[in-house]
């Protein structure tokens, strides 16, 4: 189940899995991190109601993992789980994560570890603003289709094109990796004003659990690859004296809303996904039975 920021696929995946007596996997990328709480939105052992929620909270915001990395872990961990049960729920906004269990991921080229060094360099020089032009002139699909406030995506971008000539996006051929495992892809969507009211309602809610003191805990750590996200870099560049709190509040919805709209983007691009409003349960739990022909 997918779907943007703040549509509400923590309890829906929830209740699902009580429908379905199953458990939940997490294809959020930033709740794989012990350290990243109040601003993932992790579900808190309340809200999961007893249901077993796996790929939250196993890895230090120190480790470098990938969307490559979870893919190898998942159908491990699926491999075990299809001998004694017939379905689980995987949840998340991590597009490139979900399509790297359902589908496998594309064969992207290696890039010399000097191109990303010394686009790095330009980054902190430049800053992620002129890097995010050329990638826009040198791949504007791949662009659109990106979190682009996320320095690592954008000089991934640019390494690829540098190093290839070609653009990063002409690489994702649509290829699908044989599974031994059917999917059925469910999305939540809601209005553009409904979803951005929620989104900006959930920044208040963070801000009012101590989102901006979880920021300052984890700025010695702000240059690791997992803190490269909306929700925590507003923060450190306020706490770094680039603008004032408002500013930083500001800037935490308006970019929350962007990346809702881009992880949008790139869930619509794939036909597979039947959509509901998160008040249609029941027509979900019925179109999922359909599927898998899974009764009460």
């Amino acid at each position: 189940m997918a779907g943007p920021t703040a549509v509400g696929k923590t309890s829906f995946s929830i209740e699902l899995a009580r429908v379905f007596n199953t458990e939940v996997i997490s294809a959020d990328s930033r709740q794989f991190y012990k350290e990243m709480s109040i601003g993932t939105a992790k579900p808190t052992p309340a809200e999961m109601k007893g249901i077993t929620h796996h790929f939250i909270d196993f890895l230090s915001v120190k480790e470098q993992y990938n969307a490559y990395h979870f893919e190898k872990d998942v159908l491990a961990f699926l491999e075990k789980w299809f001998k004694d049960n017939d379905i689980i729920i995987m949840t998340g906004g991590s597009g490139l994560y979900v399509d790297a269990v359902c589908h496998g991921l594309d064969d992207i080229p290696d890039t010399p570890p000097e191109v990303r060094e010394r686009l790095n360099r330009e980054l902190k020089e430049k800053g992620l603003q002129t890097l995010a032009a050329r990638l826009k002139a040198a791949d504007p699909e791949y662009y659109h289709a990106v979190d682009v406030q996320n320095p690592t995506r954008v000089v991934r971008g640019l390494e690829i094109f540098e190093t290839t000539g070609k653009p990063f996006s002409s690489f994702r051929t649509g290829t699908k990796a044989r599974r031994d495992f059917n999917t059925v892809k469910i999305g939540l969507h809601r209005d553009r004003e409904e979803l951005n009211a929620r989104i900006e309602a959930r920044m208040d809610q963070m801000i009012a659990a101590g989102l901006f003191e979880e920021a300052a805990e984890l700025l010695p750590f702000k240059d690791y690859r997992a803190l490269n996200t909306v929700g925590y870099k507003e923060i450190f560049d306020y706490l770094e004296g680039k603008y004032d709190k408002d500013e930083a509040v500001r800037l935490l919805k308006r970019n929350s809303r962007r990346y809702a709209k881009r992880q949008m983007t790139w869930f619509r691009k794939d036909t597979d996904y039947a959509w509901f409003h998160p008040d249609d349960f029941e027509s979900a739990v019925l179109h999922i039975r359909e599927k898998t022909r899974l009764q009460e």
